[in-house]
């Protein structure tokens, strides 16, 4: 297993499956309110809530390419977002014949509630690791955002 194209792909296939099982405890610590089975909205809502929170209001089409969701998809994304409160539609100014999606107040706390329940089941996960370990991830945390960013 010397051979660099082996170790990279025990690597690939060590970083998926950590990756997986790491983001199921995760979605697994949403899961204290709403529906047993996602929380208060589905893991794709979540997913459309944070583009809008980290790049402003957008057209569902837009949203859709974004998210590599089909449009039917998204439609029902949205309007069980916009059923619950936490993101209203507007007719776009500069072209009246577009509709903008927001995000609300009440989408930005359900954001933030979000993160913290997660950061807070990851904190006392991490608790149990010794600082080396700690320090290992936060190393490996910041070269995974460097692959993503420099994958797009």
């Amino acid at each position: 297993m010397n051979d660099p194209s082996s170790r990279d792909a025990e690597t690939a296939s060590l970083l998926r499956q950590a990756v997986g099982t790491l983001s199921r405890r995760l979605r697994q610590a949403g899961k204290s309110q709403g529906d047993p089975q996602e929380g208060p909205v589905s893991l794709a809502g979540l997913s459309v809530l944070a583009r809008l929170h980290r790049g402003g209001a957008r057209t569902p089409s837009a949203l859709a390419i974004e998210e590599h969701m089909q449009p039917q998809s998204l439609t029902r994304v949205l309007a069980a977002l916009e059923e619950k409160g936490f993101i209203s539609r507007s007719a776009d100014p500069a072209d009246r014949r577009q509709v903008l999606v927001r995000l609300t107040e009440d989408g930005t706390a359900l954001l933030r509630e979000e993160a913290r329940r997660r950061d807070e089941w990851l904190r006392s996960a991490l608790a149990t690791l010794s600082p080396t370990e700690r320090d290992l991830l936060r190393l490996a945390a910041g070269l995974m955002l460097d692959l993503d960013a420099r994958t797009g």
